[in-house]
């Protein structure tokens, strides 16, 4: 009924509400250090400044940390698991692309080492070089891992959210029979994908 700005609203508006109605309404649904979040994407999004790949790494990393927040009180008639799915697909091919680009990286090194390996000082160089790009890679690599684990996780506990508030006669949601049905499909895939996890690291 009293909005700072009123619908339709873009994303800058939708982020300067959130501010503007922290400390009287949001802070008491999310933990309220979560504004430094909304102030974060703010700066970045929507004030015409550009950013590079790891700036973007870290805004979707904080949405998803927003996400995660607002999926305590509702999944808002399905919405929320959707949006929080496709950011933690964009973060996936974010590293995705970071870690290629360190394997190549890595491969023309070895190239360069193969090529100079006749020339003993010069392969101790290559060497030197090599070991940074690749603690690069490997940091790149458990950033992925970390990455997948913490969306089944998170997707779970959406989904999981959804079927107990159905489950439960006392709880009142608004959510159509369609979006409990496709929470209990989404738990069958996600046992399929935790199953491989599981088989790749006992490998």
């Amino acid at each position: 009924q009293i909005l700072y700005l009123k619908p339709p609203w873009t994303l800058a508006n939708l982020l300067k509400c959130y501010k503007k109605h922290w400390m009287a309404v949001f802070g008491y649904v999310v933990p309220r250090s979560l504004l430094s979040t909304i102030e974060c994407l703010y700066k970045h999004l929507c004030t015409g400044k550009t950013v590079d790949s790891s700036t973007v790494g870290i805004l979707l990393q904080e949405s998803k940390k927003l996400l995660h927040a607002f999926s305590s009180r509702s999944d808002y008639n399905g919405v929320l698991p959707q949006a929080y799915a496709e950011v933690s697909k964009l973060y996936q091919t974010l590293t995705e692309q970071d870690l290629s680009e360190d394997i190549m990286v890595l491969s023309e090194n070895a190239v360069c080492e193969k090529m100079e390996a006749m020339t003993p000082n010069l392969q101790n160089c290559e060497e030197k070089k090599l070991h940074p790009s690749f603690h690069v890679a490997q940091e790149n690599r458990h950033q992925e891992i970390w990455s997948v684990l913490e969306g089944v996780w998170n997707t779970i506990n959406l989904y999981s959210i959804e079927i107990f508030q159905k489950l439960d006669p006392n709880a009142v949601t608004l959510t159509a029979k369609s979006s409990f049905e496709e929470a209990f499909l989404g738990l069958q895939k996600l046992l399929a994908a935790v199953n491989d996890i599981r088989e790749g690291i006992s490998r």
